[in-house]
């Protein structure tokens, strides 16, 4: 798991734990300490200016005698939990409230403006206690002249206690906050550590060539898409290299038959097997296998500039009426033998089509070629145009031997025949239907086929309707 996304985010999780500790304990600790320091020292001044205030003056106004002012500042003491010291402008301690031997004894390098701003000082005040105190001084006013200091001391334990029950509050916050990322950590792992475990595995089966691995992720999320991408992928790539596979023997098998006739032929004519009389017919047989070659050769190129998306289309507007009399009429000599005919039917006298004419002429070939060659002897093959919603729809259906149901999704696949055509085509490729199909899709057009057994077949596509001329 080392270098794993996952483990940084654990390494992170507990970094994040001990950061937060840290920050509280030290950074918090402080901050806390500091302002309930000040807010008690603000509390703590107000009120040693109200004691100058109230009894310092009114002390060395002579009203009230020390005695009197011993006893009200012992109530406040009691009250506040505060020991109150009086001194005079030298630092001499006048009044105590609380140890009395400190009384009539000098503060060591007393000097009442020390805190400064902060009018506040956190210690032992001058090695006068043995604990930290806060301390704060007010100056005792009368007749326009300093007469003294009223020095308020709190222990500073209690500004402690408040902050670690601060603290405390802090810290079930931060167990609270580290739970809860915890539960999402958790959450983490389930719905995308794990699933992205599963998708680089199956990545991993992908890239080393196991194309039928399995991945099972389940979710209605981006992983899940990715997870599902991924399977398509696969399965795509593993129709492609059965694909391949079965390219590679068709396209052996359909040039080794070809190559072996005339291979075996011209050695035979060589060396004096056929006879010089007989030469001529066996002569008609290579070039009949020749031309096999050739237009498998040439099927192949076809298909390929499809494949490569090379294919540029001369699109034009032509009579789709005319172009399929021209293209039947090749078939004359072929039909005559078979006794064919061609009935055609066209919705229009005249019927403008945008394509590309050189190709749709191939396309009409192709299946006229092989309606012609799985037709019956004296039988018809109808070649119906019709519109329909801006399109042109031209159909080819003869009454021959019909395509098997379980093989009508397949004739559209390079090199297929099925099992009824392969008596009857000695000349085919297999690749006629699949350069009609390219053609007709590279168009953005749609080609159909229907088909009964021992009834026939009807081929159907459409051409985007051209504006006449």
């Amino acid at each position: 798991m080392k270098g794993t996304v996952y483990t940084k985010f654990i390494i992170g999780y507990i970094l994040f734990g001990l950061f937060s500790f840290l920050t509280i304990a030290v950074l918090t600790s402080n901050w806390t300490f500091d302002h309930l320091a000040k807010e008690k020292a603000q509390d703590l001044y107000n009120e040693a200016n109200l004691i100058a205030n109230q009894y310092g003056s009114v002390y060395y106004n002579k009203k009230m005698s020390l005695s009197e002012v011993e006893v009200q500042l012992k109530a406040i003491d009691t009250f506040l939990n505060v020991q109150i010291w009086m001194t005079d402008t030298n630092g001499m301690i006048i009044l105590t409230t609380r140890d009395s031997s400190l009384e009539d004894t000098y503060i060591s390098d007393f000097d009442p403006i020390s805190a400064g701003s902060k009018q506040y000082q956190v210690g032992d005040y001058y090695d006068m206690f043995e604990e930290e105190m806060i301390s704060v001084c007010a100056p005792i006013i009368s007749s326009f002249y300093t007469k003294g200091y009223i020095i308020i001391h709190s222990s500073v334990s209690s500004i402690k206690e408040a902050r670690d029950s601060l603290l405390n509050i802090s810290y079930i916050t931060l167990f609270v906050i580290l739970i809860l990322s915890l539960i999402f950590l958790i959450i983490f792992t389930f719905i995308v550590y794990l699933p992205l475990k599963k998708i680089t595995a199956a990545a991993n089966a992908y890239a080393s060539g196991n194309l039928k691995y399995n991945l099972k992720v389940y979710s209605n999320d981006e992983i899940g898409y990715l997870a599902g991408t991924l399977n398509y992928m696969a399965h795509e790539l593993n129709k492609s290299e059965e694909y391949q596979r079965n390219f590679i023997a068709n396209v052996s098998h359909d040039f080794r038959s070809p190559l072996t006739s005339i291979k075996g032929y011209i050695e035979a004519m060589k060396d004096g097997t056929i006879p010089i009389e007989m030469q001529e017919k066996y002569l008609d047989i290579v070039i009949f296998e020749t031309e096999r070659l050739t237009k498998l050769t040439n099927s192949l190129l076809t298909l390929n500039s499809y494949d490569s998306k090379v294919s540029l289309l001369d699109i034009s507007t032509f009579d789709i009426n005319q172009v399929i009399k021209h293209t039947a009429a090749t078939f004359e000599g072929t039909c005559n033998k078979k006794k064919i005919s061609f009935i055609l039917t066209f919705s229009s006298k005249i019927q403008f089509v945008n394509a590309d004419m050189s190709k749709i002429e191939q396309v009409l070939y192709n299946l006229i070629d092989n309606a012609v060659k799985f037709s019956h002897t004296n039988s018809s093959i109808h070649i119906t145009v019709t519109e329909q919603n801006g399109k042109i729809f031209t159909s080819v259906k003869d009454s021959g031997i019909g395509i098997p149901k379980d093989s009508i999704t397949k004739i559209w696949d390079r090199f297929y025949k099925t099992d009824l055509s392969r008596g009857k085509d000695k000349r085919g490729t297999g690749l006629g239907l699949c350069i009609a199909k390219e053609i007709i899709q590279t168009h953005h057009e749609n080609i159909d086929v229907i088909s009964t057994e021992g009834v026939g077949t009807e081929f159907i596509f459409s051409l985007p309707k051209g504006k006449n001329l």
